[in-house]
C-alpha cells in the first residue's frame, strides 16, 4: 500500500494494469503487460532496463503523450484517459514538465523565449513570462545567456534550456527521457545535480528514465522494466 493509501491522501500518480500493444502485420507485439505504479509528490524515481524493453513509451504514457491499450493513469484522482486531445494537451501544459534526451529546442529562438513558450502558450503574459523565465534560467546557471540562440549553445548550455522550459510553470511532475544520453560524464553529472536540486526546492517529482547508473543512484528509488511490468531493480540492472 502507498502512503498516500495508507493516509487516505490521493497519490500524485497512481498507474494500474497499464498495457501497451503494437500490431506488426500480422503479430501483435506487446510492449507492457500491465504496469502498476504510484508516485508520491516530490518523489525521486529512475526507470531502467535494457535499449527497446519499452521504457520511453511507458513515460509517454505517464505524459499523455500517447494512449494505452488498457489500464489507467490518474494523476492527482483525475483519469488522464478519459479526457480528449484538447484536454490532455492543456493538462500537459499545466501539469507536467517534460526534458527529453534530444532538447527540442526551437532553434530561431534564445534561450529565454525557448523558456518562456509553455507559458505563452497557455496565455499568460509576456513580461509575466519573461521575468519567470529569466528566473529560472538564472537558476540554471544560464543568467548570462538569456538572449544566445540555440545555435550558440553547447549541448549541456542546451539540456539546461530544456530544464528550464520544463520548470517555468511550476509543475508538480517532471518526466525525463535519458535527460544526459547526450552529454559527457561531468556535463551529465550536472544536469543530474540540477534536477536534484530542482527536487528539493520546489517539491517537483521526477521520473527519469535513464542508462546512467550515478544519476539513477541518486534517484535513490530504482525499478526495472523487464518482460512488461516494473520490479524492484538494484542499479546493476542497468
Amino acid at each position: 500500500m502507498s502512503e498516500s493509501a495508507a493516509a487516505g491522501r490521493v497519490p500524485l500518480v497512481e498507474v494500474k494494469g497499464l498495457c501497451k500493444h503494437f500490431k506488426s502485420g500480422e503479430r501483435t507485439i506487446e510492449v507492457l503487460r500491465g504496469v502498476d505504479l504510484v508516485i508520491e509528490p516530490g518523489d525521486r524515481l529512475a526507470i531502467v532496463g535494457q535499449s527497446g524493453i519499452g521504457k520511453s513509451t511507458l513515460l509517454y504514457l505517464l505524459g499523455g503523450l500517447d494512449r494505452p491499450s488498457a489500464g489507467t493513469v490518474r494523476v492527482r484522482g483525475d483519469d488522464l484517459f478519459a479526457k480528449s486531445s484538447d484536454e490532455l494537451a492543456a493538462f500537459r501544459n499545466a501539469s507536467l514538465g517534460f526534458v527529453f534526451q534530444f532538447h527540442h529546442l526551437l532553434p530561431e529562438f534564445s534561450a529565454l523565449e525557448n523558456t518562456m513558450m509553455p507559458g505563452l502558450l497557455r496565455g499568460l503574459g509576456f513580461e509575466e513570462m519573461r521575468a519567470r523565465a529569466a528566473k529560472i534560467l538564472g537558476e540554471v546557471e544560464l543568467g548570462e545567456r538569456l538572449d544566445h540562440r540555440v545555435g550558440k549553445l553547447s549541448g549541456g548550455e542546451r539540456q539546461r534550456v530544456a530544464l528550464a522550459r520544463a520548470l517555468v510553470l511550476d509543475p508538480p511532475l517532471v518526466l525525463a527521457d535519458e535527460p544526459t544520453g547526450n552529454l559527457d560524464p561531468a556535463t551529465g553529472a550536472r544536469i543530474g545535480d540540477l534536477l536534484l536540486e530542482m527536487n528539493r526546492t520546489r517539491g517537483t517529482a521526477l521520473v527519469v528514465v535513464t542508462h546512467n547508473q550515478p544519476l539513477a543512484e541518486r534517484l535513490g528509488r530504482i525499478v526495472l522494466l523487464r518482460d512488461g511490468v516494473l520490479v524492484p531493480a538494484g542499479v546493476h540492472a542497468i
